[in-house]
């Protein structure tokens, strides 16, 4: 199975999107010409964009990354299903792995064993609703890890978020004077970036963390 090159081009709807949002929003319409060289960028095939998300849960960026790397270094980026079952739980613990986030990332390598889920098509076929139920069956991949696929590797333009902490952090910030944001008040504001909440979302990271986030 072979894995798609990263992408370095910007998705096909990524500038219209731009356009649009800073048409409707005074904060992106400040944003988004400050980094407008950058974009998302699909950086890896659907397995390994999932155990990236995995090891990046409830830590920092610059932790996530070296988990990620520790593990890159033991199975090489392709990161094979065979080749995260032949390590147990303590050879991952050894990388620096939580025993949970060890027990995830293996029940994931079960679930991706299954030749078609390893195939990017097959994944690019399911409706976003569709692609959080299968995920959601993997012990650990939650609805914030379902959707961090469909922004990270599906590159699906209209996806919200509201359970990422970074984000409502920086609508507190740029839209809130940095007073606590409900995920009702986020919402709120999100209505005016529909059809491209990814984009925005992204912006708004991206404003927020020196290094763009990826996955």
């Amino acid at each position: 199975m072979s894995y798609p090159e990263s992408q370095t081009q910007r998705p096909a709807y990524w500038t219209q999107a731009c356009q649009d949002l800073m048409q409707r929003d005074r904060i992106l319409r400040k944003l988004i010409p400050v980094y407008r060289q950058e974009c998302i960028q699909a950086q890896h095939g659907p397995y390994q964009t999932l155990i990236r998300i995995i090891v990046g849960q409830q830590v920092s960026l610059a932790l996530g990354r070296k988990l990620w790397q520790q593990l890159a270094q033991a199975c090489g980026q392709d990161l094979r299903p065979d080749c995260i079952m032949a390590h147990s739980e303590t050879d991952l613990r050894a990388m620096g792995l939580s025993l949970r986030k060890a027990q995830y990332v293996r029940d994931a390598a079960q679930y991706f064993k299954q030749g078609d889920r390893l195939d990017p098509a097959w994944w690019q076929g399911q409706d976003d609703a569709a692609v959080v139920t299968q995920l959601c069956e993997i012990r650990g991949v939650g609805r914030w890890s379902a959707e961090m696929f469909l922004i990270f590797f599906l590159g699906r333009p209209d996806v919200l978020p509201l359970d990422d902490t970074a984000l409502l952090k920086a609508i507190s910030h740029h839209y809130f004077s940095g007073e606590p944001v409900s995920r009702f008040e986020a919402r709120e504001v999100a209505q005016a970036w529909a059809p491209w909440r990814t984009v925005a979302s992204w912006y708004l990271w991206r404003s927020m963390d020196a290094a763009a986030v990826e996955y």
